[in-house]
């Protein structure tokens, strides 16, 4: 079947199975207002594990929750990924864990060298998900030494490994250049994959902010081996840097609303963009309509949207966790970081499906953590 072919029968699914998938669920449901916060009764933080497996690997990136039982994943479990080797290396992870509500860990992945087919290497960042079916993507933004320094080495690619946590493919280029982080919309057989990329001109700026920062929309097919269908810019414009400290800086957290909207965590600007119709846009719409901006919003990297349609969040410049509303409302600001330094040490999380809990890394002390 030719791409145009593949890609209008995935819309298709996608419109067929996104309808019924609202009728289903209560889509379009008003969202928590500013008296019913999902994060606001949440006051006890427990550290369910650390997060360093046998090889060393540490720099907690990605948080990602199984939703079905399939393989070597199990349901309710929580995968994470790291971007650190042992060597403390920002670019060089290349390990995923399992843990379960018990705290019992496991190495679900140790990804190997890929070659080609993952420019620059192998370096697990925020962008992980999990699909039904058992499929696990997660982005690479690789990095290498060169006179002492650590150095970007190429765009990378998203990665996706079975249930067993072994490597059957990879997409790169089509935009794809630097993905930072990603949610996705399981849809069965067709799944559509959000992610923001951050090394679009920022190297050559050499430090210096640069607006290419985007958001691209992968369609693909996941029955057998997952394949890409269809890839189309949604998002552009965001600022982007290179950081001593965090290696890069630029859009990282992506939350899919129930009513298409896609929120981005626009980082560099303090701010958190919206933008409408992601599922089904044909357009690139820049850097989206700003929700909220400044106040409590302080560098925030992962996000994620609570079931009421509040936007939760975590600052990267202190240790604090943010809910906003659709409306742009900070209704809540939370420090979860009460034994750390603070900025820095905060990155994915995730929502506990079926309670109010949220579960986030803390990558001072390589933890993962549980709000509740």
């Amino acid at each position: 079947m030719k791409p145009a072919r593949r890609y209008a029968a995935a819309i298709a699914a996608i419109v067929t199975s996104t309808a019924g998938l609202m009728a289903g669920s209560g889509m379009f449901a008003e969202a928590a207002s500013a008296s019913s916060t999902f994060t606001g009764p949440l006051t006890t933080i427990t550290t369910l594990a650390s997060t360093v497996p046998a090889n060393g690997d540490v720099n907690p990136y990605g948080v990602a929750v199984v939703p079905r039982s399939t393989g070597s994943l199990h349901q309710g479990n929580v995968l994470v990924s790291n971007f650190n080797a042992s060597s403390n290396i920002q670019g060089t992870g290349t390990t995923i864990v399992q843990v379960t509500p018990s705290r019992h860990v496991s190495q679900f992945a140790q990804i190997g060298n890929l070659g080609s087919a993952c420019p620059g290497g192998v370096g697990l960042t925020t962008a992980l998900s999990v699909l039904s079916s058992g499929w696990v993507i997660v982005g690479s933004l690789p990095t290498r030494q060169q006179d002492g320094n650590t150095v970007v080495s190429g765009p990378g690619c998203l990665i996706v490994l079975d249930s067993h946590g072994n490597v059957q493919a990879t997409f790169k280029g089509h935009g794809i250049n630097g993905p930072w982080d990603m949610t996705a919309l399981d849809l069965g057989g067709t799944a559509e994959l959000f992610v923001t990329n951050v090394l679009n001109g920022t190297v050559a700026a050499g430090g210096n902010p640069v607006n290419g920062g985007t958001v691209l929309r992968l369609v693909i097919s996941t029955v057998g081996t997952p394949r890409l269908v269809n890839v189309t810019r949604i998002g552009s414009g965001f600022p982007e840097t290179l950081n001593t400290a965090a290696l890069v800086i630029g859009p990282t957290g992506v939350g899919l609303a129930t009513n298409g909207t896609l929120y981005v965590a626009d980082t560099l600007s303090n701010r958190i963009a919206a933008i409408p119709d992601a599922v089904l846009r044909l357009s690139d719409d820049g850097p989206g309509r700003t929700v909220s901006a400044g106040g409590s919003l302080n560098g925030e990297l992962g996000l994620a949207v609570a079931p009421g349609g509040d936007i939760v969040t975590v600052n990267g410049g202190d240790g604090n966790l943010v809910e906003v509303t659709p409306g742009g409302d900070q209704v809540v600001t939370k420090n979860i970081d009460p034994n750390g330094a603070g900025a820095g040490d905060l990155f994915g999380l995730a929502i506990k499906p079926g309670a109010d809990a949220v579960y986030f890394v803390n990558d001072g002390f390589n933890t993962l953590n549980l709000l509740h």
